[in-house]
């Protein structure tokens, strides 16, 4: 199945999809073929990572514009970095197969992609399923530095429009868990025009049986596993940068570090494990947590987790409060 493509696109949509339903899917494409671009200045592309049951008999009235690429299961990255090397448009939006773009404020951002034609555009994810009429606002051009050092970064990829340019050599880590937090940071270091939006301009659909909500005890220790894999490797690349650069990155470092030893305490309630992993951070110089105000919830964890009466308390409170929730 395949589109014209000798036309190169304002915008390639990758839409990575495995074993949703198929009705999901279709109502992913139909968000994007609703939005105000034309046919020739999109491009979308559905990779399938080894699904079960192919989805391309419901999209054969499609065939003229979608482009479709079946995959054996290797995973989200695997299908990303596919949807990457077959691409054509000047910029890139990824979009999993059973969430959809919302219309309103996706066109917003779009008009403001072609008036300021910057590196990446960044917007935010919703959970509600709805369009609004709101008028967007969206803050200065700033470097993809000067972003995370001042803001606390929202690091999922499907949170942003980007142009290719930036990517230079960058791909996404096969195999881990949550490799948006490796993958965004560094494509921000490369990113010399950023804006950022207030925008509401995507439907992110919460599904129980979803990998992200996937509940097993080995999905949990290598998500954790991962994260500590993704920490080292900032830090290890952080210590390589200029000053300002090194500052940035070291403030995702900072804030991932504090989610990871959080979710270490939700996921596993376990002293030893929590203790065995500040070491680890410690060997690497990332633990005690710097002294920053980041955020509220930052601050006040970074005191707490800093004390060995401080971690007994947050292992027998946090986990009953989110059982209370």
């Amino acid at each position: 199945m395949a589109q014209d493509r000798t036309q190169k696109a304002l915008i390639s949509f990758i839409i990575t999809y495995h074993n949703e339903p198929v009705e999901m899917l279709i109502e992913c494409i139909e968000s994007i073929r609703s939005l105000s671009l034309q046919e020739y200045e999109r491009e979308i592309i559905v990779v399938d990572d080894g699904s079960e049951v192919s989805p391309i008999d419901y999209l054969d009235y499609l065939k003229s514009e979608v482009v479709y690429v079946r995959q054996k299961n290797e995973g989200l990255s695997v299908a990303r970095n596919n949807g990457m090397r077959i691409s054509t448009g000047h910029y890139i939006q990824f979009v999993d197969g059973d969430d959809r773009l919302l219309k309103d404020a996706y066109d917003q951002c779009l008009e403001l992609l072609k008036a300021e034609q910057p590196d990446m555009l960044l917007f935010h994810l919703s959970a509600k399923d709805r369009e609004s009429a709101i008028t967007i606002s969206a803050e200065e051009p700033v470097t993809g530095a000067s972003y995370m050092h001042n803001n606390n970064l929202r690091a999922s990829a499907c949170g942003y429009i980007f142009s290719r340019m930036t990517l230079s050599t960058l791909q996404f880590t096969p195999g881990l868990l949550h490799e948006d937090e490796e993958f965004t940071p560094l494509l921000l270091l490369h990113t010399k025009r950023l804006i950022a939006t207030d925008a509401q301009a995507y439907y992110y659909r919460q599904r129980k049986d979803s990998l992200t909500h996937e509940n097993e005890p080995l999905h949990h220790a290598q998500r954790l596993a991962d994260t500590e894999r993704i920490l080292f490797k900032l830090q290890d690349i952080a210590s390589k940068l200029p000053e300002f650069e090194r500052v940035a990155l070291s403030r995702r470092i900072a804030q991932l570090t504090m989610d990871y030893l959080y979710n270490i305490i939700m996921l596993t309630h376990s002293r030893q494990q929590l203790d065995t992993a500040i070491a680890d951070l410690q060997s690497e110089g990332l633990f005690p947590l710097p002294k920053k105000n980041y955020s509220t919830k930052y601050k006040w964890f970074r005191r707490i987790v800093g004390t060995s009466v401080g971690r007994t308390f947050l292992l027998n409170t946090l986990p009953h409060f989110k059982r209370e929730s």
